[in-house]
Order: structure tokens, then sequence, then C-alpha cells
């Protein structure tokens, strides 16, 4: 996959996930939930943290909810582009197709959420009781790299009350699957999980280098 393929197919993804959380936030109110089926909703919710809502500040108590916010969208844009880099040079070196996919929907997925992050909080008014407005006369809710990630795709396929038999979580009610996310969410996590499952033929190059390397070496010894 040469590397203006993988470009459209970051191109898509960013502009499906763009264009969802755009229409959620300009068409709802936060915590606004609409029933698709009885497993899927549309519920809209701002992550103002990492995945499950964590944030910094939660862990490091030292520090405010702001910082804890600017580092960790400084820290995605820092991570963003080491994975830039890293799908030139897997491109550039003609890796495996499925390894040069992953990479480009990991890549595709995080800049999804980093746009949020970086923009939404002055491109965008409060969701708060209201529908936002897009480019508000009287300014965004906040101000750049301080936005909230827009997700709203809920899964709670199952919901109930688990048997007394299991350990420790016996007779807890239960439900799955109870995050809410967004398509840039669902894009990073297809392409860890297509590299987890798939290690093998992505990584096929560089497993032959390494078995080339220690037959070689076998032999020098």
């Amino acid at each position: 996959m040469s590397l203006k393929k993988a470009s459209i197919v970051i191109l898509i993804i960013l502009l499906i996930d763009q264009i969802s959380k755009i229409y959620i936030k300009t068409h709802f109110q936060l915590n606004d939930n609409i029933t698709v089926f009885s497993w899927f909703y549309i519920d809209f919710i701002e992550n103002d943290g990492m995945a499950w809502g964590t944030k910094l500040s939660d862990v490091f108590t030292f520090i405010t909810d702001r910082t804890a916010k600017l580092i960790l969208t400084l820290f995605r844009i820092v991570a963003v582009t080491g994975i830039a880099f890293w799908l030139v040079d897997v491109t550039k070196n003609k890796k495996s197709k499925i390894l040069i996919f992953s990479v480009a929907i990991i890549f595709a997925g995080a800049l999804g959420n980093i746009i949020d992050s970086v923009f939404y909080g002055i491109l965008f008014s409060d969701s708060y009781m209201q529908v936002a407005t897009f480019l508000p006369e009287a300014g965004g809710y906040s101000d750049v790299f301080h936005g909230k990630v827009v997700d709203m795709l809920h899964f709670p396929i199952w919901n109930g009350v688990l048997p007394e038999w299991l350990p420790l979580i016996g007779g807890k009610i239960f439900s799955f699957f109870d995050p809410v996310f967004n398509v840039a969410d669902v894009a990073i996590s297809t392409g860890i999980g297509t590299l987890i499952v798939f290690n093998k033929r992505a990584f096929k190059e560089t497993i032959k280098t390494e078995i080339a390397y220690s037959e070689s070496h076998n032999n020098l010894t």
C-alpha cells in the first residue's frame, strides 16, 4: 500500500469521524440520547480526559484539571507525530499491507480525537442545556488545547445480574459494552487489534530479518 492510498484511507476516516461529531455537537444537547436498537444508542457525551473519562488529575492530584488537559493534548500531539513518522517509514520501505493499513487507521483515529482536543473549545459553544453553536459570536466554551472529545456510540449489548458462582463479581449488575466512544476510537482499536491478531503477517519482514540475523550469528559462533 502506497502513502497515497494510506492517505485516502486516513481522509475517509477523518471525514466520517468529524462529520458525525459536528452533527452530534450541533443537533444534540449534552447527555441527549436516541435508541436506535435495543443494543445500540446514540448517546452524546464529552470526554475531557483519556479512555473512560479518566483524567491525569485523577491520578496526579497535585495538578489542576486544566493543566492535566493541556498535558494530555500535548502528549497526543507528540504521539500522533510519532505515528505519522512511522507511517511514512513503513510505506517508504514497502512493508506489509496489513501493517501500513493498521498504522494508517491508528493515525487517523488519533488525529480525529486531537482535532477535538485542540480546536473544539474555540469552535463551539457549550452543549450543556443547549445545542451548541458553531463559531459562536461570544466565543467558544474554552480555549485552544482545551477542547473536549465528542463521543456518541453506545452499545449496551447485554445488561443483567452476573451468576452468583462467579468469584468477586457474582451477583453484581453488569453491562456489556458500557463505554461510549466515537469513530476515531473505533479506528484506533481496530488498528491495534489487527496488529495483535495478524502480528506475524504484519511484521513478517521484520521477523524474517531477525531469523536470518540469528542464523547468521549462530553460524559465526
